[in-house]
This record gives structure tokens, sequence and C-alpha cells, in this order.
């Protein structure tokens, strides 16, 4: 699939390139995001911002396995990172950071509610999957913000650099936005 961008009222998502290395690497330096980030390497080099802007992104939209969004203001800073991950048919994983001066603005659920009503209408995602290392309360206040049920603990699920972690799974579906899925939903009797 070609990238696309997605507006928002406040945000503009588009595909990240070569030109926004300086940003993503600078972005990167913060240890929080070197904490909670399981794919980020530590310490963060710019040849892995090099990578990530010159093939990494420009690949996985190639071959329609992540579509990642850099999160920019309308001016064109980047307030974040967003990317969804195609996992099985009609399911995706939505994975997200936002850099630090532009926390708690809300930018980061925006961009999430965004990408999400494009995958529900333009992938075919019946099922977006978010999950996050226990106690990175930040991401699950965005997911949550966001409308994502918390399904609850996976035992040993993340891979934080070379260290087994539990994390939170959570889910949101098209229903949960008001959209129609590809197929019917039929949820168990409780």
């Amino acid at each position: 699939m070609e990238p696309v961008t997605l507006p928002t009222d406040r945000l503009v998502l588009r595909t990240v390139g070569p030109d926004d290395t300086e940003a993503v690497y600078a972005a990167a330096q913060d240890p929080d995001l070197q904490r909670w980030i399981s794919q980020f390497p530590s310490p963060y080099l710019r040849e892995h911002a090099e990578s990530f802007t010159g093939q990494t992104v420009p690949d996985g939209w190639a071959n329609d396995s992540m579509y990642t969004f850099g999160v920019f203001l309308p001016e064109g800073e980047l307030a974040g990172m967003l990317g969804i991950t195609m996992r099985a048919l009609g399911v995706g994983e939505v994975g997200f950071w936002a850099v630090k001066e532009h926390r708690g603005r809300g930018y980061i659920t925006e961009a999430t509610l965004a990408a999400a009503r494009w995958a529900f209408l333009a992938l075919s995602v019946d099922r977006l999957e978010w999950r996050a290392e226990v106690g990175n309360g930040p991401s699950r206040a965005v997911a949550e913000r966001a409308g994502f049920t918390v399904e609850g603990t996976l035992r040993s699920a993340i891979n934080n650099k070379g260290v087994r972690r539990d994390c939170w799974l959570g889910s949101l579906l098209p229903s949960d936005l008001g959209l129609p899925s590809t197929a019917p939903y039929l949820p168990a009797r409780t």
C-alpha cells in the first residue's frame, strides 16, 4: 500500500522518511522511551534513526506489514509516532509514543483514534490490539482514553532488551467507534 496522510483537528499523521531522521533521533534520546519501548535500542544511536526512517518505515508500507505514521503538529514539528502492525487476518496491533515536550496534550489519543478509524475502514481490521509492559501507565491511559478495553495481563509476553516481562492487553473494535465490522461478531454470554 502507498503511504497515506491522515489529518485530524490538531495534527497531521504522515509517514516518516530521511528528512525526519534528526527529529526521531532527538526524541529517542528520552530515557523514558528507551525504558518502555521494547523496540528501542539503548543507547539509541543516529544509525538506528536512519534505519528506521530510511528502511523500516518504507518497507512496512511496501509489504503491508506495518503502517507507521509520524504524528506532526500543523507547523511540522514531530509530536510522536504511531504504528499499526498487522498480526493476523483482520487483527492489527497499535503502538505509539510521544515526544517528551508534547506529552499530556491528548495528541497521541487523537492520533490513535484517527489511525484506528483508518485501519477499520481502509484495512478491514476487525480487532485492533494494544499492548504495553505492566507499569507503563501513560501508555495505558492513552489506550483507555481512545476507547480500548483492557482485557488482562499476559505473563512473560514482552521481551524488553533481553528481559521477559508481563504486559497489559487491550482491544478496540470497529463497533466501539460506531463503525461496521467486516464479519459479524457474536460476544460470549457471561
